[in-house]
């Protein structure tokens, strides 16, 4: 399957700064196979492998503070039954001077769900509205002024059966398209992932 053929019609979101038009959709395939990273599909042949340059990060909606932690991972903490927004923003720094990607994609998973039947794969007793997409370059964001990047709510509530959990986003920068039948061909891609915590706080 190719790119184009993931793609469904998003809308524009404004988070965080000024979100232009653009087009959102599930990188869904292979969701309930039991390969543990896109890489099983997919290349990791694209030009941007300087990771100072990269932008991977998850914003508080409700603070505008990035969530990252000193070892590199991103932690979410949630009141049960609180709902709590974070926006995911991937891309590249404005200082970059190669050919940026075209569109991203994430996914965040529990790496227990993989092989599951479940289109969801965050971890059992939590709600999440969007934990997966793949969008096109283009939107806008006060915290990288000036950086190519997408910007992308998701929303995650704790509910009776919640416990804390670990899980990783995955993420591909692209570019091109991906050849039907053979998505080793056809597209360059960059593929990274990035530990998140989640944590229930319950009322005392």
């Amino acid at each position: 399957m190719t790119a184009k053929e993931l793609c469904a019609v998003g809308v524009a979101v404004s988070v965080l700064g000024t979100i232009t038009a653009a087009s959102a959709y599930p990188p869904a395939v292979g969701i309930l196979g039991a390969s543990k990273s896109c890489n099983s599909c997919h290349v990791n042949n694209g030009p941007w492998t300087d990771e100072s340059k990269t932008i991977v990060d998850i914003i508080d909606k409700g603070t505008g503070r990035s969530l990252r932690q000193k070892d590199g991972s991103f932690l979410i903490e949630a009141k049960r039954f609180e709902s709590k927004t974070v926006i995911t923003i991937i891309g590249r720094a404005k200082e970059d001077t190669l050919s940026g990607p075209y569109r991203n994609a994430w996914l965040y998973i529990d790496p227990a769900q993989i092989g599951t039947t479940s289109l969801s794969k965050f971890p059992p007793g939590w709600s999440v509205d969007l934990p997966m997409a793949c969008r096109l370059v283009g939107d806008k964001s006060h915290v990288y002024e000036g950086a190519r990047v997408t910007v992308l709510p998701m929303t995650v509530q704790p509910l009776d059966g919640a416990e804390a959990a670990t899980l990783d986003i995955h993420v591909m920068l692209t570019s091109g398209e991906s050849v039907k039948g053979d998505a080793t061909k056809g597209m360059l891609s960059n593929y990274l992932v990035r530990t998140v915590r989640l944590t229930v706080i319950d009322a005392k």
